[in-house]
């Protein structure tokens, strides 16, 4: 199954599973207008094919103690995939790290987002991992004032049901 190949059914049952992947099938299958078999069955296929690749909680950073979200910038002092692999072995077991991509278009190599309970442990994380990682020439960090949009679901319209 590609996105060509996905009907009002399967963008409806994304759609609802993003907004709630705790609903039930039974439910699901009413929103979306078929009866629970073939729903199951069609929920299994987008789970089959790699459309669904997960389900998980959300949690609520503040209610944990994790009151400081940092967006941070490394730059790294060659760009060679020895340093690369090094850089994001070291980073991928870091649980502070939410996401980290390889980006373009910036001064910077890496942008992170990292999500620690204050100011001393994020100082701890920085002078005690980030800096401390081989080939890291450059870390910029910027601190969120407020969070306007948060959302994890992904746009849909763009695909045209079959």
């Amino acid at each position: 199954m590609n996105e060509h190949n996905l009907d009002r059914y399967d963008l409806k049952i994304l759609a609802e599973l993003q907004r709630d992947a705790r609903i039930s099938n039974q439910e699901l299958a009413e929103r979306i207008g078929l009866s629970p078999s073939p729903c199951s069955r069609r929920v299994k296929h987008l789970e089959d094919s790699g459309y669904i690749t997960r389900q998980v909680a959300l949690l609520d950073p503040a209610r944990l103690g994790l009151k400081l979200t940092a967006f941070v910038l490394i730059g790294m002092d060659r760009h060679t995939p020895e340093r690369f692999e090094g850089f994001e072995k070291v980073i991928k077991g870091c649980a502070e790290v939410l996401d980290c991509y390889l980006v373009t278009g910036m001064d910077a190599d890496y942008q992170l987002r990292v999500v620690v309970p204050d100011m001393e442990h994020y100082q701890q994380f920085l002078l005690g991992t980030l800096t401390r990682i081989e080939g890291v020439s450059s870390v910029r960090s910027s601190f969120m004032l407020h969070q306007i949009v948060a959302s994890t679901e992904l746009p849909l319209a763009h695909i045209t049901p079959q």
